[in-house]
């Protein structure tokens, strides 16, 4: 097993990529603002062998509120993943979670693309969503919420600003993103072929840049 490292998931939702990490070997604290997502999270929690639930620890509160709940460097890796969108202002959380990183540490973000939203309702064929689309930095996701999209750029600066410089980025859901909620996942080989293509687009030009999202990787200085 490679380094063990100090996770703060923030906004886990119920707890899915928390407990994968936590099976990893990893320690994990899962920070959720929602009653109903934390309560789903520890029936899944219970549900984990004593030496995983050892390592995760589940704390009601909103990424705004990590210098409340913890110390100033006290993770090796913050993850912000489908968070961003529900965030009026950005800055301010992103400046707080970076806080929270050991120098070295990753700041991981999964935000959707504002560069790429004329693409879904294109696809589709509803001209009027999509013309709207090219110049707005807000969508009604699946949901039906009306949310905000953030661009590349802009992440950037604010990265270097709070002092975690973008390392990397990648485009996710290129090619599926279009896919209805119910459509049956397919198996096997199949599945290998698309995670190879979606990897693939993911990491290539022009592709990534009008990915459905935006996966970006900051680290403390």
């Amino acid at each position: 097993m490679g380094q063990r490292l100090r996770i703060l998931d923030v906004g886990m939702g119920q707890g899915t990529q928390a407990l994968r990490l936590a099976r990893g070997g990893h320690t994990v604290t899962g920070l959720e603002s929602d009653a109903e997502m934390m309560s789903t999270a520890r029936a899944a929690l219970a549900e984990e062998p004593e030496g995983i639930r050892e390592r995760v620890r589940l704390v009601e509160g909103d990424g705004l509120e990590t210098g409340v709940h913890f110390l100033p460097g006290s993770f090796d890796v913050v993850l912000c993943h489908g968070v961003l969108m529900y965030v009026r202002e950005p800055d301010a959380m992103l400046a707080a979670l970076a806080r929270m990183l050991a120098p070295g540490g990753l700041l991981s973000l999964l935000v959707r693309n504002a560069d790429a939203l004329a693409v879904r309702p294109g696809l589709a064929g509803d001209w009027p969503a999509t013309l709207n689309a090219f110049d707005s930095h807000t969508y009604t996701n699946r949901l039906g919420l009306h949310v905000r999209a953030d661009r590349l750029d802009a992440l950037t600066a604010t990265l270097a600003g709070i002092a975690a410089p973008l390392h990397a980025w990648y485009g996710v859901r290129f090619f599926t993103d279009s896919a209805p909620d119910d459509a049956e996942v397919p198996v096997g080989e199949e599945l290998e072929r698309l995670l190879a293509a979606e990897d693939r687009a993911g990491r290539t030009d022009p592709y990534r840049g009008i990915a459905a999202l935006l996966h970006l990787c900051g680290v403390r200085g």
